[in-house]
């Protein structure tokens, strides 16, 4: 019946039952096709669809609410709307920053507060994954956490991504490559360390120790401060994200280094920064918005009964003036 109306099995679910978000035109399509099928809903059926919310959720384990402002997952967000409006689910967010708002987020699990839920920004050992494994409701991440993978994701290539920064790096002839890495507690801080670091070995080049940021600007400028201080003889930097890479760029400005002559300078990301960046940033461009999308449209499928695999989406450098 969803197939002949042309809509997913969610969504002719809740115009069957007359539950929200629901588009006219879709409801009507639905209409039509129980008229023509001469379609009789199934007691028991209808009784486990009336449970739908016609709701999905992004939780977001951060520690300040501004993280929805963070370009990143504003282009997260736009994504996973846009796929979720096609599927007639409305979205809702949670930020999971304090111990309160964990609990309301084990809440929502609890009562099946929403159709699914889709984690973000997991951090080793985060109460959130713990809560996910025991959900009865489906669960599908953007990124992966550290740790086992989950059973539904999507993912970016950090691995490929970085260990291409960085060989691009070597292939200016850097030969003192540092690494500014994001949080070493999240999955996609070690990837694009592990992704450095390959490739200074495939170039028979020593990496130098991480040195840890928190994917802001300010921890940029720090980490490039002690990079200086310990290694002055470095020449190339793989910043994890663009943030602090711009971070980077301020603090290597102020010491009198120039880039790329003195210091060439690769970012991740691809956001707006990168093309503001005093010089414009080289960095690794990844399908934010896709992201987002395809994390929502997994969650879809698995709201509809299905089990998709887990998705990785490719990475793709961007040359500018930075390096």
């Amino acid at each position: 019946m969803a197939e002949r109306a042309g809509v997913s099995r969610s969504v002719a679910s809740r115009a069957l039952n007359n539950a929200p978000h629901v588009s006219r035109a879709k409801r009507e399509a639905v209409e039509r096709a129980v008229r023509q099928l001469g379609y009789v809903p199934n007691p028991t059926a209808r009784a486990l669809a009336t449970s739908q919310t016609g709701a999905a959720a992004l939780v977001v384990s951060g520690e300040d609410p501004s993280i929805f402002a963070d370009p990143f997952f504003a282009q997260v967000m736009a994504g996973a709307s846009q796929a979720l409006d096609e599927a007639d689910l409305h979205l809702m967010l949670c930020l999971a920053a304090s111990d309160r708002g964990r609990k309301r987020v084990e809440e929502l699990f609890r009562s099946k507060g929403a159709d699914g839920v889709m984690l973000m920004a997991l951090r080793e050992d985060d109460p959130l994954a713990a809560m996910a494994e025991e959900a009865e409701m489906p669960v599908v991440f953007g990124g992966r956490p550290v740790g086992p993978a989950p059973r539904w994701y999507v993912d970016v290539d950090n691995v490929g991504g970085a260990r291409e920064a960085t060989a691009y790096l070597v292939s200016r002839g850097r030969t003192r490559v540092a690494a500014i890495c994001g949080r070493l507690d999240t999955e996609a801080g070690r990837a694009r360390y592990r992704g450095y670091r390959d490739a200074l070995l495939a170039a028979g080049l020593d990496p130098l120790p991480p040195q840890e940021g928190d994917f802001t600007e300010p921890s940029g400028a720090a980490a490039m401060a002690v990079l200086l201080e310990n290694h002055p003889e470095v020449d190339g930097v793989f910043a994890a994200n663009d943030n602090m890479a711009a971070g980077a760029l301020r603090t290597l400005r102020a010491a009198g280094r120039a880039v790329p002559d003195d210091v060439a300078v690769v970012g991740f990301d691809d956001l707006t920064v990168a093309l503001v960046a005093d010089p414009p940033l080289t960095t690794v461009h990844q399908p934010i918005t896709a992201l987002g999308r395809e994390m929502a449209r997994m969650l879809v499928t698995v709201v509809n009964g299905q089990d998709p695999t887990p998705l990785i989406l490719p990475t793709r450098l961007v040359i500018r003036s930075s390096a």
